[in-house]
């Protein structure tokens, strides 16, 4: 689709297998579809969500061990691949009807049905160091200070699940073992983010 002019912007959205656009003409209407093509209106970082008025990007989890991903909001749609980890963190990017569009740890997206995701709030430990485990473990600590006791080491990609946040250092519960990560060495919660 080219772009005609100053005054139409094009906005990619950019999935695993294959590419959705969105048009936006500053002067008030939408550039026509292609055939075929799919149009979903995104809602601006930081603003709410059109269909469920929660605020997008958000962090969610999986409920399921088996969670399909379409290319695109409709059962229509391919299955581009299958999640099979309940409790993996992922990021709502995009919300359309009952349709999720979520991105994962890797930076992969796509839709998935809003009943496979839920509320809770989990974590990844270091996903980008993966494959790194020999060299690499993150400590839990026994509170929120570098200078604490250390509860046990955490590898690569486990999933702890978060109790509180306070924008520096997050509470975990991991297996049996409860303690504090430095909030910048997770995936699952923002930079800053505070977590009740």
């Amino acid at each position: 689709m080219g772009i005609g002019g100053a005054a139409r912007l094009g906005l990619a959205l950019a999935t695993a297998a294959g590419v959705f656009l969105a048009g936006l003409d500053l002067t008030g209407s939408p550039p026509p579809a292609a055939a075929g093509e799919v149009v979903i209106p995104v809602a601006a970082n930081g603003a709410n969500g059109t269909a469920t008025g929660l605020a997008v990007p958000r962090f969610v989890s999986l409920k399921s061990d088996k969670v399909n991903v379409r290319r695109g909001p409709s059962t229509d749609q391919a299955i581009v691949w299958v999640f099979s980890r309940a409790g993996l963190p992922v990021e709502v990017i995009a919300e359309f009807e009952n349709w999720r569009r979520v991105r994962d740890s890797e930076g992969a997206d796509g839709w998935v049905y809003h009943s496979l995701l839920s509320g809770r709030r989990t974590v990844l430990i270091s996903p980008w160091s993966k494959g790194q485990e020999s060299q690499v473990s993150i400590p839990l600590h026994e509170s929120g200070s570098a200078g604490s006791g250390v509860v046990a080491q955490l590898r690569p990609g486990v999933i702890g699940d978060v109790i509180r946040c306070d924008g520096k250092w997050c509470k975990l519960s991991v297996g049996s073992y409860t303690g504090y990560v430095q909030q910048d060495r997770l995936w699952g919660v923002y930079r800053d983010e505070k977590v009740e």
